[in-house]
């Protein structure tokens, strides 16, 4: 079983995966089938809602990339991670926190939230 931990840094890399068949595969070992993922930009549920909506992002930034701005923190199956997103080797453009719901070692819930000063 996977842990809360590692669910936040290997989604964080699907979301950065720019093949399209590697980050499937990455989204089907880390996604409940009926996973709801829910940003600034609506509501995607099932893991190829979650892929469309992972394309769209790299397609719309081709090269930017995500990092980890800090270490997971997590309890009782839950968990939230705090990134950021733009060029590789400089400030990031956006920064956020994603925030996990698990189950039995998936993730059954992700919410997106973008700092403020990102709105």
């Amino acid at each position: 079983m996977q842990s809360v931990d590692d669910l936040l840094k290997k989604n964080l890399k699907a979301f950065g995966e720019r093949n399209a068949q590697k980050r499937r595969i990455a989204i089907s070992t880390i996604w409940e089938s009926d996973g709801v993922f829910i940003d600034p930009d609506g509501l995607h549920i099932g893991p190829e809602a979650i892929d469309n909506a992972i394309e769209h992002l790299l397609l719309k930034f081709a090269d930017f990339v995500f990092n980890e701005l800090g270490a997971p923190d997590s309890h009782n199956g839950i968990g939230r991670l705090a990134w950021g997103f733009g060029p590789a080797g400089k400030k990031p453009a956006v920064t956020g926190l994603d925030v996990i719901v698990s189950k039995a070692g998936k993730i059954e819930a992700l919410y997106t939230f973008l700092d403020p000063a990102q709105r």
